[in-house]
């Protein structure tokens, strides 16, 4: 396991960025202040989570309507998901140059825009475009959210919040085939896209108006890095521009070179923070996000963390599949029965959430008030032995078409229990990323579209091929390798990490 005199060597690494000395701190607003940001961004991520599938219930009237294909249904849905989980890079690397809230109205006002666009589109490609358009706009909140929270509360309290943020958009993919089977039947699929042009003109209002940024520089890997590169550069350039109006002739002795200024280590000064303007030149997403899936504890969570969201994606996907071509139940119906999953996950998230900071201060306090990200995936032990039968229960309630209330109590608890454990692994990945926890959660959002969109592209296949019983037995052993890499992360997760850190000094 771990000894205490490694955790302290780890714990100044740690603290240095995140409790860097910043004005206005949000990590000491008023709870109230901390409770309306908490608010803001859920209502935001829960539409992000509801334009996911809340088009499902439609596709059958935007077929006929548009003369499209099953086909081009299916690719609308994909493409939306794959670009709502790989734009998260570009957003969260804006903010950490630019801050979160230029991100967050840039951002929905985009979403917005598509959504408006695709409600009067008469062709399904331009449908499929403007999906695209909302997959992008959606993406930020998913990504800077969670960074958000970073910004405003301490690691030990972060779990809780992590659980009640993302309860917000595990409920939306359940409440989107409910509004969505609603606004078909009682107006026309039109009206399913304009109730996400009001609902994301609200969240708009909210940010602009009731949101202030939480965004400091100081706390800021990438922003920190950046302005030192930017600051070499001008060193740099001002010893040569030095060197070329001194003559040869009055040379003499060791003489200092703009390679020698820029080894020096840099001390940037409060001025030269203020005096180094970046701008959106200075935003390269990809060295933060190699830098972030570079370091092995965080690669294995990644891939664990885009299997778990690729299994919820998939069974909400072929269940609402399920439930109308054996059970006959419309648009409508089939919502209410998917909420049971969202309940559960929401329950999951929130609960969840609470255990893995109970876990973690438990631990702290053994360990002589010292703790390590890793500590938080103890709490997961709880529910791993569950989530596996919980899965293969639902595949065979399915399989043999038992009554829809077995179907509900397995969703329920399939949901439950694997969020119980994605809510530990989303605030790992935060607090093993002190100071760049915006781009690690990009990155998680980007292994997740990964895997949501390959398991949309083979989950009615297999479902054909196999049925449900087959399909999620074999998800259940997917789950089962999901947590043996959670424990990995849990007990060898703290060197690598050390070894990436004393890697990245160098």
């Amino acid at each position: 396991m771990h000894s205490p005199s490694s955790t302290l060597s780890n714990e100044p690494i740690k603290l240095d960025i995140e409790h860097a000395v910043v004005e206005d701190d949000p990590r000491i607003w008023s709870n109230t202040k901390k409770t309306a940001v908490l608010f803001i961004i859920s209502g935001a991520s829960m539409f992000a989570g509801l334009a996911t599938n809340i088009q499902n219930p439609a596709n059958a009237q935007i077929e006929q309507q548009l003369h499209a294909s099953s086909g081009d249904i299916s690719l609308s849905l994909s493409l939306f998901i794959l670009v709502q989980g790989n734009c998260p890079i570009i957003w969260s690397a804006i903010s950490e140059i630019k801050g979160r809230k230029l991100v967050y109205l840039l951002s929905i006002a985009l979403f917005v825009i598509g959504s408006a666009i695709v409600a009067v589109s008469r062709t399904i490609g331009l449908v499929i475009g403007m999906r695209i358009v909302q997959g992008a706009g959606s993406s930020a909140v998913w990504a800077i959210g969670a960074a958000t929270l970073a910004d405003i509360y301490e690691p030990h309290q972060r779990g809780t919040m992590m659980g009640v943020y993302y309860s917000a958009p595990l409920l939306g993919p359940s409440l989107g085939p409910i509004f969505g089977g609603a606004l078909t039947q009682g107006l026309s699929w039109r009206a399913v896209f304009w109730f996400l042009v009001i609902w994301g003109g609200i969240i708009f209002a909210a940010f602009l108006f009731l949101f202030k940024d939480t965004f400091r520089k100081e706390r800021s890997v990438t922003y920190q890095n950046v302005l030192i590169l930017r600051i070499q550069e001008q060193q740099s350039s001002e010893a040569k521009d030095k060197l070329r109006n001194i003559s040869k002739s009055e040379m003499g002795g060791e003489q200092t070179t703009a390679k020698d200024i820029e080894a020096q280590q840099t001390v940037i000064p409060a001025s030269a923070i203020k005096d180094v303007k970046l701008s959106m030149v200075d935003v390269n997403p990809f060295p933060p996000y190699l830098s972030i899936v570079s370091r092995k504890n965080n690669l294995v969570m990644l891939v664990a963390s885009g299997l778990t969201f690729a299994f919820s994606f998939s069974i909400t996907y072929t269940c609402a599949r399920t439930l109308s071509m054996y059970y006959d139940y419309d648009a409508l119906k089939t919502g209410l029965v998917l909420l049971a999953y969202g309940v559960g996950c929401m329950a999951g998230s929130i609960l969840g959430g609470r255990w893995s900071d109970r876990t973690l201060a438990r631990l702290k306090a053994a360990n002589g008030g010292v703790s390590f990200p890793e500590m938080r995936l103890e709490s997961t032990k709880i529910a791993m032995l569950w989530s596996p039968l919980s899965v293969i229960g639902y595949a065979w309630v399915c399989q043999e078409r038992v009554n829809v209330a077995a179907v509900c109590v397995m969703l329920f608890l399939a949901g439950f229990l694997s969020v119980w454990i994605y809510a530990s692994t989303l605030a790992y990945l935060v607090d093993a990323n002190i100071g760049r926890s915006s781009m690690a959660i990009a990155a998680n959002s980007s292994f997740r579209g990964l895997f949501a969109f390959v398991a949309a592209e083979i989950a009615i296949p297999l479902q054909d091929a196999i049925g449900d019983g087959g399909l999620y037995t074999l998800w259940a052993g997917v789950m089962v390798i999901v947590e043996c890499m959670i424990l990995l992360v849990l007990y060898k997760g703290r060197n690598w990490r050390e070894v990436s850190v004393e890697r990245e000094k160098r």
